[in-house]
Order: C-alpha cells, then sequence, then structure tokens
C-alpha cells in the first residue's frame, strides 16, 4: 500500500487525506522534508498558489520539493497544486515561482474570482492507464477560483476539457486538475494517483 504525504501548509489537506484512504493508500498530512522525502508520492491541495509558494520559500520547502519531482516523485495537484506543477504561468504575481515538473502554461483565477465558482459535470477521458483517451465519462466537478491550462506541451495528455478549456493533464508521474476531486465524493482521480504511485514504487 503506498505512503502519500498531502503537503500540509494550507488548503484542503483533510478532504485529500481522507479521499486517498479511501483509494486504497495511507496517507498523512506532510511539512517537513523528511516526511515528505519519506512518501511515495505528493499531493499538493488547492488553496491560493501564492501563499504557497510564499510558505513553501519560508519553510526552506521549495527547492527540496522541486528537485523530489524533477528526480521522479509522483506528484498530483488540484487547483492551487496545478499552478504549483506548471512550469510557466500567466497571471502569476512578480516572481512568483512553482515546483514545476508539467511542460504547461496555468493561467491563474482563469474562471474568475471566488465569487465565480460553480459545479458542474464535465468529461474526463482517461483511458486504463491514465494516459488520456478512452471513453469520455462524466465527473462532478468543483471550480474554486479556479485556474485553467492555457498551452501543453507535446508530451502532456489531456484527461480532461471544460468547454474546450484544459481542466485535466498528466505527464509521467505528474497528475494535475483544475477542479478539487477530493470535495467529491467520486474517488476516481485518487484512485489514478494511487496507481501512478504504485507504479513507480
Amino acid at each position: 500500500m503506498p505512503a502519500i504525504g498531502v503537503l500540509a501548509l494550507q488548503g484542503d489537506v483533510r478532504e485529500h487525506v481522507a479521499a486517498l484512504v479511501a483509494a486504497g493508500a495511507t496517507a498523512k498530512p506532510v511539512r517537513r522534508l523528511a516526511e515528505i522525502e519519506a512518501a511515495d508520492g505528493l499531493v499538493i491541495p488547492g488553496g491560493e498558489s501564492t501563499t504557497l509558494w510564499r510558505l513553501a520559500t519560508a519553510f526552506e520547502l521549495l527547492d527540496p520539493i522541486k528537485k523530489l519531482i524533477a528526480g521522479g516523485m509522483p506528484a498530483f495537484g488540484s487547483c492551487a497544486g496545478l499552478i504549483m506543477l506548471a512550469d510557466r504561468l500567466q497571471d502569476g504575481v512578480a516572481g512568483q515561482q512553482t515546483f514545476g515538473g508539467i511542460d504547461m502554461t496555468a493561467r491563474r483565477n482563469a474562471f474568475g474570482r471566488q465569487v465565480d465558482s460553480f459545479e458542474r459535470e464535465v468529461t474526463l477521458a482517461m483511458g486504463d492507464d491514465g494516459s488520456g483517451g478512452g471513453d469520455a465519462a462524466p465527473f462532478h466537478a468543483v471550480f474554486i477560483r479556479a485556474p485553467w491550462v492555457a498551452q501543453a506541451g507535446p508530451e502532456v495528455a489531456v484527461l480532461g476539457r471544460d468547454n474546450g478549456r484544459i481542466i485535466a493533464v498528466r505527464q509521467g508521474a505528474l497528475l494535475a486538475t483544475a477542479f478539487h476531486p477530493e470535495l467529491t465524493p467520486d474517488r476516481r482521480i485518487h484512485e489514478l494517483f494511487v496507481k501512478m504511485v504504485k507504479g513507480t514504487s
């Protein structure tokens, strides 16, 4: 059973832990480098990307996590976590940095401000191995001041779109969604990530 850490700097930490346990992993909040290094995979929860960046910098975690991800540690980011896994940003604050890893440009607050948050059915086509394709299946998605992927590189598999906008991607051991699957009872995204972690451990 893979051991997955949920980066506990801010955001939906408890909800991700519960979803990972339901998906067949052991999971716990992590905020120290030794805890992160001991995990088989890392979840970067939704929250506020500039706050995540500043806290990761303050706790001297930004560069170490960046190196772990570059070295092959599986990671899943939802909402702000998607932003933190992007190699490039649109509408970032001055000097904002990310962990990177996915060859994509993330647009911050693309769907609007907090008041513009919404829920609706979207379609995901993940394929049996999570590489994209296969039959599109509905997923009830929660978008909270959400980003979208403005541009995805050739190695990035697009797993989901909403009105043509890219909202779910995978590149190798990295997975990201613009929405919050941890806030719904549908565990398919977390089950995919658990499967990804098992495949690398």
